[in-house]
């Protein structure tokens, strides 16, 4: 069993790294798509990854259109705050891509109209957020997966 975690254009190296360590705890694989906001040499983003980062199956993407290119066969989900079924509606399988979007302004507006029947959200239930932080919100969403993969 594993799930794909992909990041399209990921801007802080703090929540990257804490991403990639829960990707290594949950026995996913981490996509990257860039550009990103950091170099991967940056020090914060091996400080949240600690040491771990160099046992991850990763795979870096040029851009978002070559990781379409290259995975455009692949069962994809879509994370977006502009969802309008939850989480918990996602039918989770096998070598699924979960996919989110840049902390700043999440995912491209043409994605989540080209992929509305894919997009899902975490339910929020406060007025005063908009979105969870990027690393908690995949944390949500890669262990509801393990849990229903698991059942």
């Amino acid at each position: 069993m594993a799930l794909n975690i992909v990041l399209f254009e990921p801007e802080i190296p703090n929540n990257t790294g804490n991403i990639g360590r829960l990707t290594l705890a949950s026995g996913s694989k981490l996509h990257l798509v860039k550009p990103f906001g950091f170099e991967l040499s940056n020090s914060r983003l091996k400080r949240a990854g600690l040491d771990y980062w160099q046992h991850l199956d990763v795979t870096i993407y040029e851009s978002i259109e070559d990781f379409f290119r290259i995975q455009h066969d692949k069962n994809f989900v879509f994370l977006s705050s502009h969802g309008t079924k939850s989480h918990w509606e996602i039918s989770f399988k096998d070598d699924m891509f979960l996919i989110f979007g840049k902390e700043s302004v999440g995912l491209p507006k043409q994605l989540i109209e080209d992929y509305k029947n894919h997009l899902y959200k975490i339910p929020l239930y406060s007025d005063h957020i908009r979105s969870l932080n990027l690393a908690n919100a995949v944390s949500v969403v890669i262990y509801e997966g393990i849990r229903q993969l698991n059942n």
